[in-house]
């Protein structure tokens, strides 16, 4: 078998969902990988192409669908070898399964791996403040996914005031308001009962981390960093066995 120029385990990743957040999940995932050297990590072909129309708008009816600039960048990814397609953007998978299939790859999805941590992590029952855009909340996103799990969300006027607020001014570059008004809006989810804040919108974990934040926190962005890691290197190992089945005699 011609091997060459063939990587095992290569994941695309359709970024710039924002551009800050796209290079967030590339140090997770390299944060998350055990590796001694360059060839231990994780292969990624990563294109963040910040000009996908906005998915607030095109929600609300208000403007064009990401859909066909997500699926040309997509092709993109898949014949540069692409084995696997991700999506370090909340929102933009309102059209996950729309894209699976006009790609024909296999694809994992942010909002599974979140909601899989934060079961893993504080079970079934525990109160979880989402903090997350107007969208991914009024689409239900995560709320669908997971119905026997008691969410604590914004109210619209925090929503309007803080989180919003705050995801716009990470989105900026201004951190340091971002911090500000999205650790505002963890406190009010914590004095209305969560135990624990899921962090869904990508720019959110930019600025709200363990050490800042009322609770516990679950990382949708290091959740699906972690599987990555875990789809690559299961690849990598079975090309691993393949080679090592061709080469043994008999």
């Amino acid at each position: 078998m011609n091997r060459s120029h063939h990587f095992d385990g290569l994941v695309g990743v359709l970024g710039g969902m924002g551009p800050l957040a796209t290079i967030d999940f590339m140090h997770k995932v390299m944060a998350a990988t055990d590796a001694q050297r360059d060839q231990d990590h994780v292969p990624l072909i990563v294109a963040s192409i910040p000009q996908v129309p906005d998915r607030g708008t095109a929600f609300r009816g208000d403007g064009p669908s990401p859909l066909p600039a997500m699926i040309d960048i997509g092709t993109r990814l898949r014949d540069a070898g692409a084995q696997m397609l991700v999506i370090p953007c909340n929102t933009a998978h309102l059209w996950f399964d729309a894209l699976q299939a006009a790609l024909g790859l296999p694809m994992l999805h942010l909002v599974d791996a979140a909601l899989d941590a934060a079961v893993e992590a504080h079970g079934q029952h525990t109160p979880l403040g989402l903090l997350c855009t107007e969208t991914t909340l009024a689409s239900g996103l995560y709320l669908a996914r997971a119905p026997h799990v008691r969410w604590v969300v914004p109210t619209p006027g925090e929503m309007h005031e803080q989180v919003m607020p705050g995801i716009a001014a990470v989105k900026a570059g201004d951190l340091e308001l971002g911090a500000a008004l999205l650790g505002a809006a963890a406190q009010a989810l914590a004095r209305r009962g969560a135990r624990a804040l899921v962090l869904g919108c990508t720019e959110v974990p930019l600025v709200l981390v363990p050490a800042n934040a009322p609770l516990p926190v679950i990382d949708a962005t290091a959740a699906l960093a972690r599987r990555v890691v875990a789809w690559s290197l299961a690849q990598r190992e079975r090309a691993q066995a393949e080679i090592g089945a061709e080469l043994s005699p008999g």
